[in-house]
């Protein structure tokens, strides 16, 4: 009989995952025919189909959801004996899946990746930008080895390090440049642009603002910072953007810039792993080298 291997597991947590093949087989680095050759195999070990086929989609079955369950904690398990390895030869090496949320990464992933290959060479440093999440999930399933969010994530399996914290600023049309800037209060009368829904910067504007009172057409969404600040060039509204994005998007758009009155909206960046991870101690020194560096970059990012 042939036995379930890990390449049975990784290609068909894939399939779970993606809930489409040819998805998943492009994940994977493989074939579309060879990804339904190996879950065909693994079907027939098992003596059952582990997925229903549909034309755009797959749905699993009942013995599918249960194996992509046991499938992820067996494929974090043997994750992380390459990890005790790695922890066990001394200085930081080897594939580093590092997750960035959309609102930090344009702005900090160059300096982030500069800082880390400067620090440890020989880092296979490997960047995905998400939101906070997938990215959690992918942390849990062990698909991801740290992640840089906006804290706290309050997730019970995940050590969160804070690095430091950004205030707000306000973007505005270039014409009310010299308005006096609104209070807390005053912004509820104003045309409010945020992020979609999903997006954790959206729920930290949103909980400054009080936005509960705004009625629906007063509230307009856009897909990244970007998209806001040059809808804020064109006169739509207004928003709110960190700190770390002032410098490049004040380059792109029409728009002026300025800080809140006190006491400002502001954000705390950290990094988060698994506490389970065996390279935790390895990833504390990471959290602080880039805390140190964090420190000096900052000086940059203030929207006096």
């Amino acid at each position: 009989m042939i036995p379930v291997t890990l390449k049975h597991l990784r290609y068909f947590e894939a399939l779970a995952r993606h809930a489409h093949f040819g998805r998943a087989a492009e994940s994977c680095a493989i074939s579309q025919p060879a990804l339904s050759f190996q879950i065909k195999e693994l079907e027939e070990i098992l003596g059952a189909p582990l997925v229903e086929r549909g034309a755009r989609q797959i749905r699993l079955t009942g013995l599918g959801e249960a194996l992509a369950k046991r499938a992820r904690l067996i494929l974090r398990s043997v994750d992380e004996l390459g990890d005790l390895a790695r922890a066990a030869h001394g200085p930081l090496s080897g594939r580093l899946r590092i997750g960035v949320i959309p609102t930090i990464a344009p702005y900090l992933l160059p300096d982030l990746i500069r800082q880390l290959g400067a620090q440890y060479p020989d880092l296979d440093i490997r960047p995905r930008e998400a939101i906070t999440q997938t990215l959690i999930a992918s942390l849990n399933e062990g698909r991801m080895d740290i992640a840089v969010v906006a804290l706290p994530v309050s997730e019970a399996s995940l050590h969160e390090e804070p690095l430091f914290d950004e205030e707000f600023a306000l973007v505005r049309p270039r014409a009310d440049a010299d308005k006096p800037v609104p209070s807390r209060e005053g912004l509820l009368e104003m045309r409010l642009l945020l992020l979609e829904e999903g997006h954790c910067f959206r729920d930290q504007a949103l909980s400054f603002c009080k936005t509960s009172r705004l009625g629906a057409q007063d509230l307009m969404e856009g897909s990244s910072l970007s998209t806001l600040v040059q809808m804020v060039g064109a006169g739509i509204g207004i928003t709110l953007i960190p700190e770390m994005a002032v410098r490049t998007e004040m380059r792109a758009a029409d728009v002026s810039v300025a800080r809140l009155p006190a006491p400002r909206p502001k954000r705390t960046i950290g990094l988060v792993w698994r506490k389970s991870s065996p390279m935790a101690p390895q990833y504390a020194e990471i959290a602080h080298h880039l805390r140190q560096q964090f420190d000096a970059l900052k000086v940059g990012w203030r929207a006096d």
